[in-house]
């Protein structure tokens, strides 16, 4: 069923747990995520990023994921992550996305209220939320204490960004980084700034670079030729804590990727006469499916939906 941002953290941020959002690549990465919410009763958001609207196209996209979630009872959201403009957000809501991200974080703070309002003002006469960002995702355990400020969300900026904006829901920077290799040294969020930030503004908060990156996927990568080495993600205790103090809503894309890919290795390295693309991308869509079951339920958003 569908649901946009806005009400679906609404109520996690009020029951203390997270929702996943889990980024799509095709149309077996929504499979996994459909079947994964279903068999947990897990509210969830389906998301897409601008390169992967530029690869399948917004309108095939939008089709399946309402197709989806029409078809199911679990309320289920369709979410464009890391909008840069008006353009790909306008595309995405007259397809029928119920929810937008406008990443402005790359501008100055006044550069980002001014386009994140613009996209507010845009998307809230329509119905859909909207998620904006503010700080940068950047790995910090070996940086400078300025190089950390330059990069991290400033509680006091989050507090003034959120009221003149009026944004849904915003994303914060604690010292996550996208990708499989978000740490040199050890795994470091700023959990005293996510408690601030907590205290001085009263929408759901989001975790991006949040990929657990997983040791029996990496394994199984490796084991069949993918080089990966160095890769590593964000702890499960770290993941449970952030929810802890207020993360509403938590960003998964890497995890996926390395599941699909690894499962995919290691099925042609064992049938090297298999050439049915069904059972090739099947055996990646059960892989996926395992890693969101687990962190719907690592998240505290399974049996959400009953």
């Amino acid at each position: 069923m569908l649901a946009t941002n806005k009400e679906l953290l609404s109520v996690a941020t009020t029951e203390g747990y997270a929702v996943g959002a889990f980024n799509i690549q095709n149309l077996e990465t929504l499979l996994a995520v459909v079947e994964a919410s279903t068999e947990e009763m897990s509210p969830v958001i389906v998301a897409a990023t601008p390169s992967t609207i530029r690869y399948a196209g917004v309108e095939y996209l939008a089709g399946i994921m309402k197709t989806a979630a029409e078809s199911v009872p679990i309320p289920m959201s369709l979410h464009l992550d890391h909008g840069k403009n008006m353009e790909t957000v306008s595309k995405c809501i007259d397809a029928g996305f119920t929810s937008v991200m406008i990443d402005g974080s790359q501008l100055s703070f006044e550069g980002n209220i001014s386009l994140t309002k613009q996209v507010v003002d845009s998307a809230h006469s329509k119905g859909v939320s909207v998620e904006g960002e503010l700080g940068r995702l950047a790995g910090v355990e070996e940086a400078t204490v300025e190089e950390k400020e330059a990069v991290l969300t400033d509680p006091l900026a989050a507090e003034e960004f959120v009221k003149r904006t009026d944004v849904d829901a915003l994303a914060v920077a604690l010292g996550t980084s996208h990708g499989a290799y978000k740490f040199k040294g050890e795994p470091r969020l700023d959990f005293e700034r996510l408690k601030t930030i907590r205290r001085k503004t009263h929408i759901p908060l989001v975790l991006h670079g949040a990929s657990g990156v997983p040791s029996w996927v990496i394994e199984k990568a490796t084991k069949y030729g993918a080089e990966l080495e160095g890769a590593r993600g964000i702890p499960d205790k770290h993941v449970k804590k952030a929810v802890s103090l207020g993360i509403s809503k938590i960003n998964i894309d890497t995890d996926l990727r390395l599941a699909f890919t690894g499962s995919i290795r290691e099925l042609l390295a064992g049938s090297p006469k298999e050439f049915d693309p069904r059972k090739i991308l099947g055996s990646a869509k059960t892989a996926m499916k395992k890693v969101i079951t687990s962190k719907m339920r690592l998240f505290g958003s399974s049996a959400k939906a009953l």
